[in-house]
């Protein structure tokens, strides 16, 4: 079901739970796709989990959406609208509120999935702010430190928990881009897990079981 009033359009999975508020798992799609792209995952996670997969707020020609722009220029080469980038971590952390006050959904158990933009934009959330956030499964992504909260080196992570996977052949966003997370998230004293797997861009079977587990250990 798709849901107005709230700033950015979403489906929903429900949670199975009834008898307390829920613990909620938002989706965040790469640049180019749509809210249905992670959502066909839903049937295969945790029944307790309400899922919410989100649709970016920019529309791509000729289709599908995007957190921020990315500009092919041929003097600059590649690179991203990050102005965009700060603004749709903003409209992230507040739309979380939002459903989370819409639904009735557990605030203290909110858990974010991205992939490839969608990673960057859920580290980003996370980061900044990190008493948003529980666990955080970052596929096929990195840290880009200049769409973070200015001195977010003296957040205070505690609770916070990651699970970061790539592909090692990926020809989108390079591997070496993805290794530089699990060190940065040591350097801060946060809690994480980082696979690879033999694959190119995109989620390969053993990734998912493998976030599948970790997920359903942390909820």
């Amino acid at each position: 079901m798709t849901t107005a009033p709230l700033s950015l359009e979403h489906i929903i999975k429900p949670s199975s739970l009834t008898d307390k508020k829920p613990p909620v798992l938002f989706m965040l799609h790469g640049y180019g796709s749509n809210e249905e792209d992670l959502f066909s995952f839903a049937p295969e996670l945790p029944e307790e989990l309400c899922i919410i997969a989100v649709r970016a707020p920019y529309i791509l020609q000729p289709y599908g959406y995007a957190w921020y722009a990315i500009n092919f220029d041929d003097e600059k080469g590649k690179w991203s609208d990050d102005d965009q980038a700060i603004e749709s971590r903003d409209k992230i952390k507040n739309f979380i509120d939002e459903a989370c006050s819409t639904y009735g959904l557990d605030e203290d158990n909110i858990n974010l999935l991205g992939f490839s933009q969608g990673t960057i934009l859920s580290y980003a959330v996370a980061l900044s702010y990190p008493k948003k956030v529980k666990n955080i499964i970052a596929l096929s992504g990195y840290i880009n430190e200049s769409i973070l909260t200015d001195n977010y080196r003296n957040n205070n992570f505690d609770g916070l928990n990651f699970y970061s996977s790539h592909g090692d052949m990926d020809q989108v966003i390079p591997v070496d881009w993805a290794r530089k997370a699990p060190e940065l998230l040591q350097s801060l004293g946060i809690e994480h897990v980082y696979e690879e797997f033999p694959a190119g861009h995109g989620v390969a079977p053993q990734n998912f079981y493998s976030l599948k587990k970790w997920i359903s250990d942390k909820i």
